[in-house]
């Protein structure tokens, strides 16, 4: 399992990666094996909306299961990633490269207080067995 360490993690098993005004998101490799062979991505919110964070932005749904997906930090959606919409066994194969949900802005910069670094997000994904 892939645990990057320039990203940070949610308790919901989503990841950010902020770079200055600009944060990507999307769900972690745990989460995509968790879920298993994802066959349907529904992304609820629209480029222009202002999001606040651990907002739920959509649902992902595999052969075995669905999950909610929710935003970690809060922003304004600036893209939406409509190759995982129409293709989403994507998030399978590489859910932090090509496998983004939504990029969002934020002039006043991201709040990532109550996420988890690579270290601590691997800790706990270790006590959940």
């Amino acid at each position: 399992m892939k645990i990057l360490d320039n990203l940070f993690y949610s308790k919901n098993d989503e990841w950010v990666k902020i770079e200055g005004n600009k944060a990507t998101l999307g769900i972690s490799d745990y989460a995509q094996d968790a879920l298993s062979d994802i066959v349907f991505v529904d992304i609820s919110v629209s480029v222009g909306e202002e999001l606040v964070s651990q907002q739920n932005i959509g649902s992902v749904e595999s052969v075995k299961a669905a999950a909610d997906i929710y935003t970690p930090v809060e922003g304004k959606v600036t893209a939406i990633n409509q190759a995982m919409i129409d293709n989403p066994e994507g998030l399978n194969s590489d859910p932090y490269d090509k496998g983004w949900l939504l990029e969002l802005s934020n002039d006043a910069g991201f709040d990532t207080e109550g996420l988890m670094d690579a270290a601590a997000y691997k800790k706990y994904i270790d006590e959940r067995g």
